[in-house]
């Protein structure tokens, strides 16, 4: 039976879970299901699910389960399911109204709000289809503390043709992940020991930087800091990609800064809509940020650190405030995603197991300290992907909420465009959809500024029959 210590930001995730308080991510694929444009022929609606639990059966890391251990007191450790039955995880959902994508993305919310069975390969996968089974989609449920970001969408891309036949022809294989072991041999002992003590002092310099940035008295919107209900809502959007790096191009920067302003000027917004006071500064997002080495292998578990973001919403320029949020992110860049109370994250590392075990209600409580929205965004595959011969047209990735948060924000591109799956709290934030749709209206708005904002070009020459010399461009 294979068995690996859970890292221990992975048993971090695991101890500050709760009923009202699921800490698993996820996502809705919306598939393609029309005659036109398929790749090869669709598999036979009673297939689908059959198709969607044997490529869920194959992927190895969804047949591990939780344990505790003896050794490391407090710890835990995956070990393979001897009892591992696919069926228990990939389920069924008929959803009626001619709204598919809005049923879908209804059904999703409420399913996301379910906390995942701990006795179990924490993970669930559902096969959402229209009553006349013409349209479907997939839900993803992942444990925070089986996958990080990066690591979901390697687990979760398995269901897709294009990655289970690579996994089957043996084009792609996955590096193996040995084991994770709590004993040093003598001979490294020196070597762990002085490792300890230079982690121990990155331990420090962080913990400092989370006391200097941690709030006493954190006043967000109401709608931010409303008293958890434990009930999910999915809000969605998606955003021409073009769109963004024109921005980009025009304004500087990256699309992620880009993201992030829309993001701030959204919440704006929506939160004027509400009528609900603007604060002076903030709100306060977190920004994930991952320390997986590009192209290195995904490895076992969670690998994060992250920014925190003042969002400056009060802003009523879109111009202005792209550059509050292009400074702030240089200004975070320049200290590195291992420095300052963002980097809180990367002192799960420096704690014993038994410390999670018991801490956890405590840490789960601080997050609302440092931030109020997380704000994350998630790579993706960039080849075209299908599932049972139907396309992918969309997929919304969605974050878990920390205690004491009612919105989190996750970010993918895919097909030329950006998909947005926001997760909020159901009864402080029962008007997701309204959000969603100002991040649309953002992005137009920002767009519009920057084109307005753009000198106007002069012409690469004299008129026809002109005397006079070409007017040179003006200098930016």
């Amino acid at each position: 039976m294979s068995t690996e210590l859970l890292a221990p930001l992975d048993l971090a995730f695991w101890h500050l879970e709760s009923d009202g308080h699921p800490m698993h991510l996820g996502a809705l694929a919306v598939f393609d299901a029309g005659p036109a444009g398929l790749a090869r022929p669709a598999a036979p609606e009673r297939d689908l699910l059959a198709l969607l639990a044997a490529r869920a059966a194959a992927v190895p890391r969804l047949r591990m389960r939780v344990r505790d251990v003896l050794l490391p007191v407090g710890g835990s450790a995956w070990s393979t399911d001897g009892d591992f039955d696919v069926r228990r995880h990939v389920h069924e959902v008929r959803l009626d109204g001619e709204d598919f994508e809005a049923a879908a993305t209804a059904a999703a919310g409420g399913l996301m709000g379910r906390p995942l069975e701990r006795g179990r390969p924490p993970w669930e996968m559902y096969l959402l289809r229209s009553a006349d089974g013409r349209r479907f989609a997939v839900l993803v449920k992942l444990h925070h503390a089986l996958a990080d970001g990066m690591r979901a969408v390697a687990i979760g891309a398995g269901i897709f043709d294009e990655i289970a036949d690579a996994r089957t022809t043996g084009t792609r294989r996955p590096r193996p992940v040995p084991p994770r072991s709590w004993s040093a041999g003598p001979g490294r002992l020196a070597g762990f020991a002085l490792s300890r003590m230079e982690e121990l002092g990155r331990a420090v310099g962080v913990g400092a930087s989370v006391v200097r940035a941690s709030r006493l008295d954190p006043r967000g919107p109401r709608a931010l800091s409303a008293a958890p209900s434990g009930t999910r809502r999915l809000g969605t959007a998606v955003l021409p990609l073009d769109a963004v790096h024109a921005v980009r191009r025009a304004a500087g920067g990256t699309a992620n800064d880009v993201l992030l302003a829309v993001v701030a000027g959204g919440l704006g917004r929506w939160l004027r809509e509400r009528g609900d006071a603007l604060p002076g500064v903030g709100p306060r997002a977190l920004v994930p940020v991952s320390r997986r080495r590009p192209g290195g292998p995904p490895g076992s578990g969670n690998k994060l650190s992250a920014y925190l973001l003042d969002l400056p919403v009060a802003e009523p320029d879109p111009l202005l405030r792209l550059r509050a949020v292009r400074e702030a992110m240089d200004r975070n860049k320049a200290a590195g995603p291992a420095r300052g109370a963002g980097a809180v994250a990367l002192l799960a590392d420096q704690l014993p197991p038994l410390a999670h075990r018991l801490g956890a209600s405590l840490a789960g409580g601080a997050a609302r300290m440092l931030f109020d929205v997380l704000v994350t965004s998630v790579p993706l595959p960039r080849a075209a992907l299908s599932f049972g011969g139907c396309p992918l047209h969309a997929l919304y990735p969605m974050a878990p909420l920390a205690r004491g948060q009612s919105l989190a924000i996750a970010l993918t591109t895919h097909g030329g465009r950006v998909h947005a799956g926001l997760v909020a709290d159901g009864e402080a934030v029962p008007d997701v959809d309204r959000l969603a749709a100002a991040l649309t209206t953002e992005l137009a708005a920002l767009g519009a500024a920057v084109h307005a904002d753009a000198p106007p070009t002069a012409p690469a020459g004299p008129a026809p029959g002109s005397s006079g010399r070409p007017v040179p461009a003006p200098q930016r």
